[in-house]
């Protein structure tokens, strides 16, 4: 619960051209949406990312985008998830607020 958590894992990694394409500023904010749920994230461009993907840290928001669904594995998909993402000036929300609007309790 550190205020150093947020900033090592509630980021999203977005290639340089997607970074223009979505017209970001450098300290920009995305909201990112799967089938699943949708979180606010800060984003970060990485230049070594190619356009069409992200990259998200593993982590209580990331886990707010993954479904239910483990194949039998008893482990849920993290990779290859479908999402969408786009500018927003909301703010990344707070671990606690996280797991308060998940219906969770902390």
């Amino acid at each position: 619960m550190s205020p150093v958590f947020p900033k090592e894992v509630a980021f999203c990694s977005i290639s340089e051209e997607d970074f223009r394409t979505l017209e970001l500023p450098d300290d920009g904010n995305v909201v990112v949406t799967s089938d699943f749920g949708h979180t606010v994230l800060k984003a970060r461009k990485d230049d070594g990312l190619p356009s069409g993907l992200v990259f998200i840290p593993m982590g209580p928001w990331a886990n707010a985008l993954v479904g239910p669904d483990t194949g039998g594995c008893g482990m849920p998909q993290f990779k290859g998830l479908q999402v969408e993402v786009a500018p927003t000036g909301e703010r990344v929300l707070e671990v606690r607020e996280l797991f308060a609007g998940l219906g969770r309790s902390v």
